[in-house]
């Protein structure tokens, strides 16, 4: 077990973390993805002190201030991990027992996703300190006689007047759909919040980059024959291309590589090693509009094995003193920078540079 003697951080200034343990879960019901997803949590700065703060608790709504124990359980999940005396594993199974009863596919003892399971645990969470306790009725305004960056703002906001919590402020950006008629020019926009990106991996022999896996998800694709889809301006179905730009980035922007796919009756895994920078992740490319947005990188999710079964681990960068450390059930261990990239990488966490504490 290792022990942090010196810890720069605001809540070791005020003494409320002390000589703070690097502490794993214990291992419930094999239920690695799931430490593995809360391990990454844990380690994401502004969530983490949203929980010890215990602001978490002002904002429980109206509507789940009575039976708001998931949020309730993931906060003291997160303060034991960060305030314990103890040198011993934390168990989750307080914790489980709440995310199985918000959502049942994860009750028993199969191994799951642990992508599917973070964006579970993000909406349950968010849906219990959701400041919006009574959703609007509004009718969907027409848009389209504005420009597309006064669209895109003008549908944020509508989306705030439902949706519109920390957790939303923390992880949720705004993805810019393109449809332009091959026939006519005219091109259409739809703006749409996304907690993640799934990102395909080319199939290859060889290495492939993030950049490489950005570019093949917001590449033009061609819609033809029954892809076809109508043109607002031309009055029926025509070649289209599409295409996909960042219109508002994240705080926290989760990369989700799709390495598991369906195979006919089965489903395959990619283990092709994605070449993913640690610092500086710059994503202007991608961008709608030429703005800055750089990232660093402070969490993996990773999954060793195959389709058929395998075991999920995480490393995450400590963000109190920026090392690095791998979480495995109940074991943890210190780790260098430059053993992070691997071809087990799952699901990275990338914090906006403007708000990183690298």
């Amino acid at each position: 077990m290792v022990y942090l003697k010196t810890i720069c951080c605001y809540f070791c200034l005020r003494g409320l973390l002390g000589n703070h343990l690097i502490l794993p879960f214990s291992n419930v019901s094999l239920q690695c993805f799931m430490n593995s997803v809360l391990q990454c949590l844990s380690n994401t700065h502004d969530l983490r002190d949203y929980c010890l703060r215990n602001t978490h608790r002002t904002d429980l709504n109206n509507n789940c201030r009575a039976k708001a124990a998931l949020m309730e359980e993931f906060a003291k999940l997160t303060q034991s991990l960060w305030t314990s005396g103890s040198s011993e594993a934390i168990s989750p199974s307080d914790f489980k027992m709440q995310i199985q009863k918000y959502a049942p596919r994860f009750v028993g003892y199969n191994q799951q996703d642990a992508q599917e399971f973070l964006r579970f645990l993000l909406d349950g969470l968010h849906n219990e300190v959701n400041r919006v306790t009574v959703k609007p009725r509004s009718p969907m305004e027409d848009f389209d006689h504005v420009s597309d960056d006064e669209k895109g703002k003008r549908m944020w906001n509508k989306y705030l007047e439902s949706e519109d919590s920390k957790v939303v402020d923390l992880f949720v950006g705004q993805l810019k759909s393109s449809l332009t008629c091959n026939e006519c020019g005219f091109c259409s926009t739809v703006f749409d919040p996304f907690w993640d990106l799934s990102l395909p991996i080319a199939k290859t022999s060889g290495e492939v980059s993030l950049m490489d896996c950005l570019r093949l998800f917001t590449k033009e694709d061609v819609l033809d024959g029954n892809e076809r889809p109508s043109c607002h301006r031309c009055k029926t179905r025509r070649k289209c291309t599409k295409k996909f730009t960042i219109q508002k980035f994240p705080k926290i922007l989760v990369l989700h590589l799709k390495r598991f796919s369906e195979c006919r009756v089965r489903t395959s895994k990619l283990s092709t090693f994605v070449n993913f920078p640690l610092k500086e992740l710059d994503l202007r490319e991608f961008a709608s509009d030429n703005i800055n947005a750089v990232y660093n990188l402070y969490a993996v999710s990773n999954h060793t094995g195959s389709s058929l079964g395998g075991h999920y681990t995480a490393y995450c960068r400590n963000p109190c003193i920026g090392e690095w450390y791998t979480y495995n059930d109940s074991r943890v261990s210190p780790m260098s920078s430059s053993q992070v990239r691997s071809s087990d990488a799952y699901v990275l966490f990338y914090e906006s540079a403007a708000s990183s504490r690298m």
